[in-house]
């Protein structure tokens, strides 16, 4: 057989360290779908100030969560590769956009392998400039490159599919058992505005203004907003919860340009001063935890809960290396391999 696996997730620092960290950072920095603004001006930014102040600070949050077989978020998607492959006939290797292992090193493993056609899987529900198409752009060239006998065949982003659904839904259910709480807020990643414009492929839809995602559009198929709202509707859906119960936000702004509203940590603090005393918070934009979800969510988030006079602050885990969760990829790809192989033989 002559098909492979590549799942792809963000990356991290090799260690804690702040050398390893400003490594990281400007490699996830100076990728022009991360900061989209001109080299000069990217380059005078990152290079000239964010890079000579943010890594002692982020090389602290990263000793908060670090564990004692490394990054949780490599360490997660390394166990997910492994239960994955419990699943699947199909070799499967994982790789990372910022750090190691890398793409390139990814690819290698399966073309050493014999491995002549590729399912890669960029591990993120949602479509964004900065997550799925920054993986997809590295790998068309890391194989035009390197490997142009290589076909790849990417997962589509799989948001609002209804098996995802429930595997996200089922692991917040399961989570929420026997924890009281009066909101349940879906934070996702945030992103510029302006990356939401950028990926209107009618470039009339998107008005970000809450109309336009609740409109049907061909412009949702890349737009990052209507996707993250599209999930938390579905999985509020499928799980049976009343509309008021649950909402969407989003963290992790850089900068001074506007970002997708309404804010995470400003969200948690309005929840906490009109009075509520136990919330719940999950991740979807995530596959894995890793520093946002383990430290500016569930560090950060609920000490900002409790200053603002909020009680109980529960985190749910993202859905990892759950066993429905890998089946499901395994299957993806099983069916993937079945399609092209019917396609070859036809």
């Amino acid at each position: 057989m002559n098909k492979g696996v590549l799942l792809v997730n963000l990356g991290s620092p090799e260690s804690t360290n702040p050398k390893d960290v400003k490594k990281y950072l400007g490699q996830f920095l100076m990728d022009e779908r991360v900061i989209d603004v001109p080299l000069w001006a990217r380059t005078l930014l990152v290079k000239g100030i964010i890079l000579n102040t943010r890594p002692k600070q982020s090389a602290k949050a990263y000793s908060k969560i670090w564990w004692e077989e490394g990054s949780p978020l490599i360490v997660l998607t390394e166990r997910l590769r492994e239960k994955v492959a419990n699943h699947t006939k199909l070799p499967v290797e994982i790789a990372m956009r910022y750090g190691n292992p890398s793409i390139e090193s990814g690819l290698q493993k399966l073309h050493d392998q014999g491995i002549t056609e590729v399912f890669l899987v960029p591990l993120y529900p949602q479509y964004a400039m900065a997550t799925t198409e920054t993986i997809l752009v590295l790998a068309e060239e890391i194989r035009a490159k390197h490997f142009p006998e290589m076909k790849i065949t990417d997962l589509k982003p799989f948001y609002n599919n209804t098996e995802y659904i429930k595997v996200l839904g089922d692991s917040i259910a399961e989570s929420l058992d026997g924890v009281d709480h009066e909101h349940v807020l879906f934070s996702y990643h945030g992103v510029p505005e302006r990356h939401i414009r950028k990926s209107d492929v009618t470039k009339m839809h998107c008005k970000i203004d809450g109309s336009c995602c609740m409109s049907a559009s061909k412009a949702h198929e890349f737009c990052y907003r209507h996707q993250c709202y599209e999930t938390t509707r579905m999985v509020g859906q499928y799980l049976g919860w009343e509309p008021l119960t649950y909402s969407t936000s989003f963290q992790s702004r850089l900068g001074f340009d506007p970002w997708l509203q309404p804010y995470t940590d400003r969200t948690i603090e309005r929840m906490g001063k009109e009075g509520f005393k136990k919330m719940a918070i999950a991740t979807p934009a995530f596959v894995s935890d890793c520093l946002e979800t383990l430290e500016e969510i569930a560090m950060e988030g609920e000490e900002i809960f409790h200053e603002a006079g909020g009680k109980d602050f529960h985190t749910i885990p993202c859905i990892n290396d759950r066993d429905d969760w890998a089946r499901l990829l395994a299957r993806w790809a099983n069916e993937w391999a079945e399609v092209e192989t019917k396609a070859i033989t036809a």
